[in-house]
């Protein structure tokens, strides 16, 4: 059982809910936890959400609503702070990213997130060292819906582009990231470890643009939702 501890709201539709788990252990980059709703008849919901928080920080998943969706709708616009959830996890070895992996096998960071899929890259960025040569690509519809959107423009040790697809603003770039965009990212130097997350639709646009332009299949990562 996990105490709600604090909530942040990052848009109108998404907040990011901090947990006190007691004795939880220390997560990696990437991995999600299964949360479980039971309503007092006794039906019971289960959904992952994406670890957001670094290894060294109290566990927090960052949840967007989604049109009818049951539990999101519940824990965005109705959990309160000292509310209890069950969770399991953390779960997953697949999509995540350590500071182990940039030692063994040192490479830049690529990470490209759509919507919500920003969520666990965040924790993979909260996690790399300045060391490592981070690139942030994140695609969202509107300004208003940029998760993290302070964050993101307070990030010093990281290049940060940021894609609305509906919308104009100063000092975001205009339309999907595309083939110049992840060639620019992806450099002529050492291939970077990249991981991918988002929608469904958007993963695979985004892996069939890539694919041509990096130069290790093997060090592509994605993670898909909806």
């Amino acid at each position: 059982m996990a105490t709600v501890a604090k909530l942040v709201e990052e848009t109108s539709s998404a907040r990011t809910i901090v947990f006190d788990v007691p004795q939880w252990k220390r997560h990696c980059a990437g991995q999600h936890l299964d949360l479980r709703l039971t309503a007092p008849d006794g039906y019971q919901a289960t959904r992952s959400y994406s670890l957001s928080s670094g290894p060294d920080e109290a566990p927090q998943i960052t949840v967007e609503r989604v049109d009818d969706g049951e539990v999101s709708s519940f824990l965005v616009d109705i959990v309160e702070d000292g509310d209890t959830l069950e969770i399991r996890g953390a779960v997953g070895g697949y999509f995540v990213w350590t500071p182990r992996l940039a030692s063994t096998r040192p490479a830049p960071l690529l990470l490209i997130g759509g919507g919500s899929g920003i969520a666990p890259l965040r924790a993979m960025w909260r996690s790399a060292t300045t060391n490592v040569p981070t690139t942030i690509l994140y695609s969202a519809q509107t300004h208003e819906r940029v998760i993290y959107r302070d964050e993101l423009a307070a990030h010093e040790s990281a290049t940060v582009k940021i894609h609305l697809t509906r919308q104009e603003h100063d000092g975001y770039e205009t339309g999907r990231i595309d083939s110049r965009a992840l060639n620019a990212a992806v450099g002529t130097g050492t291939p970077p470890h990249t991981y991918v997350c988002g929608p469904t639709a958007f993963v695979e646009a985004v892996t069939q643009a890539l694919m041509p332009l990096h130069p290790d299949a093997s060090m592509i990562r994605t993670e898909r939702f909806g």
